[in-house]
């Protein structure tokens, strides 16, 4: 079932806070409480919302992030996926298209830990190269 405009302002309600009491997101919405109810259960049923989660804020998120873009040899893509996945500073990644095959954002407590990080992604069998990019300052976030 596709969503509608309706839902939509929904979710982006429940982007905001996830914790907003579903008769204040009836009011916002213009719309009964039960029906706000049901709107969010076939949302979940449906799989539009996977769950909720905490929304750290930069203070209590490790002080150093970076994003590594990663050139690969190729059919070694599920080895390093592998390794990537091994490394607790390791937080997500993307495969991409261009130059480089994977992104992969990376954090950590200090530049000793992020140097550490950077390096074992370096090492890891299947790599062809790897670039690295430190992030200084967010200047604009809409998934926090």
């Amino acid at each position: 079932m596709k969503n509608d405009d309706t839902d939509q302002q929904l979710l982006a309600l429940l982007r905001e806070n996830a914790r907003r009491p579903v008769a204040d997101l009836a009011r916002a919405l213009g719309l009964a409480r039960t029906t706000v109810q049901a709107r969010i259960e076939r949302l979940e049923n449906t799989g539009a919302i996977a769950g909720y989660t905490l929304r750290a804020t930069a203070a209590a998120r490790p002080p150093l992030q970076a994003t590594v873009l990663i050139s690969i040899e190729p059919r070694s893509g599920p080895e390093v996926l592998s390794r990537l996945r091994s490394l607790s500073g390791v937080e997500v990644v993307h495969t991409t298209s261009g130059r480089f095959d994977l992104l992969a954002q990376v954090v950590a407590q200090t530049t000793a830990d992020l140097d550490e990080t950077i390096d074992r992604i370096g090492e890891a069998r299947g790599v062809r190269s790897s670039e690295s990019l430190i992030h200084l300052a967010t200047k604009l976030d809409r998934t926090a």
